[in-house]
């Protein structure tokens, strides 16, 4: 079967809203969770500090990402990758307030670290819309 074909089969069947937000959904996972790798002091830092072994929150959380953000392209896996996405993000939200409470340890403006809530809450909404089976 040609890529082609695939994409037209899967833009039919989930409708062009769902596969664009899919595609979002890959891209935000994939990217953050490579950037754990690349970037993995910088991402531990933002770890709050009652945590322990940031480092290797950091790690595990990006294997967790790549691994979901892949396993969302599967249909057979694509509604377990989504809840596992959305546990995900609910679990990273300590990193998020503690960024707010102590907003002069980051280089981030402090408009941003709010703004980065309602972003989550959308995020959270689009994955499990976009991951949900197909309506028959």
């Amino acid at each position: 079967m040609k890529f082609d074909t695939l994409h037209t089969e899967t833009t039919r069947k989930l409708g062009k809203g769902r596969t664009a937000g899919l595609g979002f959904v890959f891209l935000w996972f994939f990217i953050g969770g490579i950037m754990h790798f690349v970037a993995t002091e910088t991402e531990a830092r933002i770890v709050p500090p009652w945590m322990p072994w940031p480092v290797t929150a950091v790690l595990v959380s990006g294997v967790f990402e790549v691994l979901g953000a892949t396993a969302i392209l599967v249909r057979k896996t694509r509604r377990a990758a989504g809840i596992g996405l959305f546990l995900l993000t609910l679990a990273v939200t300590p990193a998020h307030i503690y960024m707010l409470q102590r907003p002069d340890l980051f280089p981030v403006p402090l408009w941003a670290l709010w703004l980065r809530l309602p972003i989550q809450a959308a995020l959270l909404w689009l994955i499990l819309w976009s991951t949900r089976p197909p309506q028959r």
